[in-house]
Order: C-alpha cells, then sequence, then structure tokens
C-alpha cells in the first residue's frame, strides 16, 4: 500500500494539482487584499465614503447586554445578534470577478502559447463544372443528334 501511494503521490499531475492549490491560495490572498485595501477605498470615495464592509441590516433584536455602538457590524457579529451582511458579500462578489478575470486571461494566454500550428490545408478538389455549363453541354449534345 505505501508503494502504490508513493506511486500516486510521484505522478505529475498530483504534484501539478498541489502547487496550483498553493499558488492558488496565496493569489487568493493578494485578490482579496487588492479588493479590500485598493478597490473597496476607491468605490468609497466615489461613492461619497461609503464603507461596504460594514453594510448590514439587522434581524433579530440586539441584546440588553450588549454595550456597544449599534452601527458597529463586528461587535455586533461578534455578541451574536443575527444580521444580513450585504457588504461582505458585495465585496466577496468583487473578488470572485477579479479571480475569475484573471483565471480567463491566463488561460487564454496558456491555450495560445499551447496553440498546435494550423496543418497544412489540403489542396482544393478540383471545381466541376457549374450548372450553366452542364445546361450547355447538354443542348449542344441535344443539337447534336
Amino acid at each position: 500500500m505505501l508503494q502504490e501511494f508513493k506511486t500516486f503521490i510521484a505522478r505529475g499531475n498530483v504534484l501539478d494539482l498541489a502547487v496550483g492549490v498553493i499558488i492558488g491560495g496565496a493569489f487568493g490572498k493578494i485578490v482579496s487584499s487588492l479588493t479590500d485595501d485598493v478597490l473597496m477605498p476607491v468605490i468609497g470615495k466615489v461613492t461619497g465614503g461609503i464603507d461596504f464592509s460594514s453594510k448590514f441590516v439587522l434581524l433579530g433584536d440586539i441584546p440588553a447586554s450588549y454595550t456597544g455602538s449599534p452601527t458597529d457590524y463586528a461587535a455586533l457579529k461578534k455578541a451574536g445578534v443575527a444580521m444580513l451582511g450585504y457588504g461582505s458579500f458585495v465585496t466577496a462578489i468583487i473578488n470572485f470577478l477579479i479571480m475569475a478575470f484573471v483565471i480567463f486571461l491566463i488561460v487564454k494566454g496558456a491555450n495560445k502559447a499551447t496553440a498546435k500550428p494550423a496543418a497544412p490545408e489540403a489542396p482544393a478538389a478540383p471545381a466541376g463544372p457549374t450548372e450553366v455549363e452542364l445546361l450547355a453541354e447538354i443542348r449542344d449534345a441535344l443539337k447534336a443528334r
């Protein structure tokens, strides 16, 4: 069983997958930072200072023992208040769109780099006579009778 496991791990595609997962995780952190630290502040500035990360809708009551701000998303979440955090969802969608676009560009580039050269075209079949030429031959054959 140990030998089978070594054989399985030694396959190139398993190692490629492992490398891809590690690089993908690191790339995900880069995209999250780009979204959270660069894009969302710019979007907030354009929309008049809106901070999307703290946008939410309360779905339940705030406990009487809660002493923090009723607009502090992180503190309310920590206190266990039922909330719909749509700002975090908007940020996650932007992260996804950036990741999907970059992956699209990578796959497109890889496909272009590994594209097989086009096979030489086969010589075109000789063109047959046109309909008019066939009708003219029939006419001439009937006249010759």
